[in-house]
This record gives structure tokens, sequence and C-alpha cells, in this order.
């Protein structure tokens, strides 16, 4: 099948990989302009952009998509359908409306359920059991075109949104290429989606990565793990900004000092156990700036925190 792809990140490359091995004819790739990223801010080309690079493919990086030579260009292409994967820019109604057999997402939940930028992030965070894959016949509203293919996947408790990418990222790859093998067939199967569940991924903002020990000791876990391995989730110690990358729930033990309070550190021997608004957090991976992710106890060899102490 000759198709149109667009796509920026890894999520999305992984797509385009399986895509072209399975032979299909890509007549274009579109993806987001170039970031500055790094510790220099260069700017780098994304995986999507890396990946047709590699393949000799047509690439587009445009910052309007209703540019007079974009759309001079679409009207001229013969592509049957695009397959769209975490983008980034809004597709006008003259891109929806060109394709024969129109543009296809593969969105990273189980619609309507997290629409929006970031699915994966907000499925951990609130401790949703099950997540999946997407393939929608996409519209003018923000992810609420009908569903051709959908598969679930159980959301592990160790997982953070890295793991749980990859393994999207996988199956998105392998739900796409069912939907193109038959793809006039899941077209005209295809269901609407339900107008109830609807909740809305909100694209993630740094300072949603603070945490506040106020918060029980299982939300904060989520919060870790939603936000591993960026924002990564964090607290202040001593005007130093810490980053956590592990952490576990224990319940709150028997005896407490009378002066301790949420974010009060219980312990800072072989871990370190923080006293939340319900529970204690096991920490047990953390990151100085500058520094590395390393366990707690090599973190702690470089960096005292003494029982008793109160985080930020």
């Amino acid at each position: 099948m000759r198709l149109v792809f667009a796509g920026t990140p890894a999520f999305a490359a992984t797509a385009l990989e399986a895509i072209l091995a399975a032979g299909h004819e890509v007549s274009a790739v579109f993806c987001q302009p170039d970031r500055p990223a790094g510790r220099g801010q260069k700017q780098m080309p994304g995986p999507v952009k890396q990946l047709a690079q590699k393949h000799g493919l047509p690439l587009f990086q445009p910052t309007n998509l209703k540019a007079p030579e974009i759309l001079e260009w679409i009207k001229n292409d013969t592509s049957q359908v695009w397959v769209v994967a975490a983008y980034g820019l809004i597709l006008p109604l003259e891109i929806l409306s060109s394709p024969p057999l129109g543009c296809l997402n593969i969105h990273a939940s189980l619609l309507p359920r997290w629409r929006g930028a970031a699915p994966i992030h907000r499925a951990i965070q609130a401790g949703d059991q099950k997540t999946g894959v997407a393939i929608m016949q996409m519209e003018a509203g923000l992810d609420t075109g009908p569903i051709l293919l959908e598969e679930s996947i159980v959301i592990e408790p160790r997982d953070t949104t890295e793991t749980l990418h990859n393994r999207l990222a996988d199956l998105g790859a392998q739900i796409i290429l069912k939907a193109l093998d038959r793809v006039e067939d899941v077209i005209q199967q295809a269901r609407q989606q339900s107008v109830d569940g609807v909740l809305y991924a909100a694209k993630i903002q740094k300072e949603e990565a603070w945490l506040d020990w106020m918060s029980p000791a299982v939300v904060l876990e989520r919060q870790i793990r939603a936000f591993t391995p960026s924002p990564g989730a964090r607290f202040r110690f001593k005007e130093e900004m810490i980053k956590v990358g592990e952490a576990f729930v224990l319940d709150s033990p028997t005896y407490l000092p009378q002066t301790a309070q949420p974010g009060y550190v219980l312990n800072s021997q072989e871990d370190l156990q923080i006293l939340t608004g319900a529970g204690v957090l096991r920490i047990t991976r953390l990151q100085r700036p500058g520094g590395r992710m390393l366990p707690v106890q090599d973190f702690l060899a470089g960096c005292s925190v003494p029982v008793g102490s109160k985080l930020d």
C-alpha cells in the first residue's frame, strides 16, 4: 500500500520501521522540526527523521501544515492513506479529507479513556490496571474518531512510562500492520467511541513532578513511575533538587516521633524511608543535579540525609 507517514518520536519510529519491513510504499514522511536536546541544547533530529533519512525517504518538517507548498504536494500525492503516530501537530481538514482511505492514528490508550498528548503517563499516574493501543480513523476532534482495531495489555506493578511506552510501541506496530492488511474491511467495521468514560491526558508540565509529601505513598509511587524517565519526580533537600528514580510503598510504622510530619526521614541506612500523608515511601534510586541516577546506598554515601530531616 502507498501511504504517507507522520510522526516524530521513538513510539512513531517503531511503527514506521514495521511498515517499511512489511513492504509498504512510503511516499513521504512528515515529522516535527528538530528540537534542542542534551546538555549542549544542540538541534537534534528525532527518531522518525533519522529512520527516514536512513531509508532515503522524502522528508517534510513543516511548522505549518497549511503552507501552500505543503497543500500543493498533498493535492498531487497518490497515496491511499496517511498513518499518524505521535506526530505533535494537528492535521487540518485539507489533509484529513485528502487520501481516499483517510488518516489512521496509532493512539496509546483504550479510547475514549486518555485522549490527548500524554496517555501513557496519565494511565500510570491514575493507577490504571490496563491500557492498550487503538487504531483510529482521524477526524477534526481530538482523538474522537471511530475505532478500527484495539488491543489491550496489563500495566505491570513496576511499569514506568519508559517500560510501558516500549511495550505499547511494539503493540502499535503490530496492530497498524493488521489494519493496513485489510484496511477497507476494518474501516467499514469501525465502531464509534463511547460518550462515557472520556478522560483527557493533558501534556505533562514540569511543575507536576514535585513530590507533595502530604499525598499518600501510593499516589507518590505512581507519580514517580509515571514521570520516569522524564521529567523525573523530585523533591528538594538542602537547596538541591533531587530526582527519584524508584520507590516502593510501605505501611506506616507503629511508632512515630511526636514531631514527625509528612516529609520526615524515618530511615536513611539501607534505603531512604519518608513519612507521607498515608504510609511510608521507600526510595531506592536517586539523582543529584548533574549526576547519575544511583542506588540509594551509593547516593547516601555522597549525600547524607540524617534521620529526622524534613524534605521539602
